[in-house]
């Protein structure tokens, strides 16, 4: 009987975070590094529906690095990396639009095996628009996109019908040529776009920290001051600088609250939103 009791007041406690964001956007960004894993990638995607028959409104984009950099060495590609961002030439970037469109449609799939109503929208449909990105020192990163525009039209009418849109980072310039964006920059300019609730970033570590071989030096809470003192002071390690960074934007751009999750935590998602003391990372202004 206790346990039955507990999950009741387990429902209570999330009753005013459904009230506050019910019919409010939440745009989450999934990180390549964890799409992979089946167990972690069900338990987020259950997370996601379970959010939309509440009533709330997310809005899902995608990585899939792991799964690009595996296909490139399997077809005897170097990966190149400059400033955490992949250079871009032809062949790998039809290697980018083929993972990353695989991966998208098996995320629809399986939301769509959990009851949820879900939709693939490509950055190939025009939904982020972009021109050719130049890397610092005129590094020519070649098909790599800096983005100008999102077509929030096509996402808010999926959400107005109570759909899933499950976006990949890519985009297309006035001419059509199609190029590869960096997934947390698309969320973040989707999300600031949208004037979402909330811009979550789950990943696959615990958040934000000081001294990343020392779990007690978890920052639970950052204004955006802080945290461009932190990239400033080079405390925070390279994996993690464009997702501070993205959060650092989407506050600036209007939206209240950013977060930065594991999403190897069971339901992390749902921790985070729906109950008093969170789990991740939170920056704000």
């Amino acid at each position: 009987m206790e346990a039955i009791i507990k999950k009741a007041d387990i429902l209570i406690e999330a009753l005013p975070y459904i009230h506050a964001f019910r019919k409010k956007t939440i745009v989450i960004k999934y990180g390549g590094s964890i799409l992979g894993e089946e167990k972690i990638r069900r338990g987020v995607l259950e997370d996601i529906v379970f959010l939309s028959f509440m009533g709330i409104r997310p809005v899902l984009i995608h990585g899939g690095g792991p799964s690009i950099t595996e296909k490139m060495k399997q077809e005897g590609k170097k990966s190149e990396f400059f400033e955490g961002i992949r250079v871009t030439d032809s062949g790998t970037l039809k290697i980018v639009n083929e993972e990353l469109t695989k991966l998208n449609q098996l995320i629809v799939k399986e939301m769509k095996e959990l009851k949820g109503e879900a939709i693939s929208l490509s950055g190939n449909e025009d939904i982020i628009k972009a021109k050719k990105k130049s890397g610092k020192g005129r590094k020519d990163l070649g098909f790599v996109g800096e983005i100008i525009g999102i077509n929030k039209t096509m996402i808010l009418n999926k959400l107005q019908k109570e759909i899933i849109p499950v976006i990949c980072p890519m985009a297309k310039d006035e001419h059509g040529q199609v190029y590869n964006v960096n997934a947390d920059e698309a969320a973040s300019a989707i999300a600031v776009e949208l004037a979402a609730e909330k811009f979550v970033l789950l990943t696959n570590v615990k958040g934000i920290m000081r001294n990343i071989e020392d779990h007690e030096s978890f920052i639970s809470s950052l204004n955006i001051k802080e945290a461009k003192s932190l990239i400033k002071q080079h405390v925070i390690q390279e994996g993690m600088i464009p997702k501070l960074k993205a959060c650092i934007h989407t506050v600036e751009g209007g939206v209240k609250k950013t977060h930065i999750i594991d999403a190897r935590i069971p339901h992390a998602l749902l921790l985070e939103i729906f109950t008093d003391e969170g789990i991740g990372t939170e920056i704000t202004v």
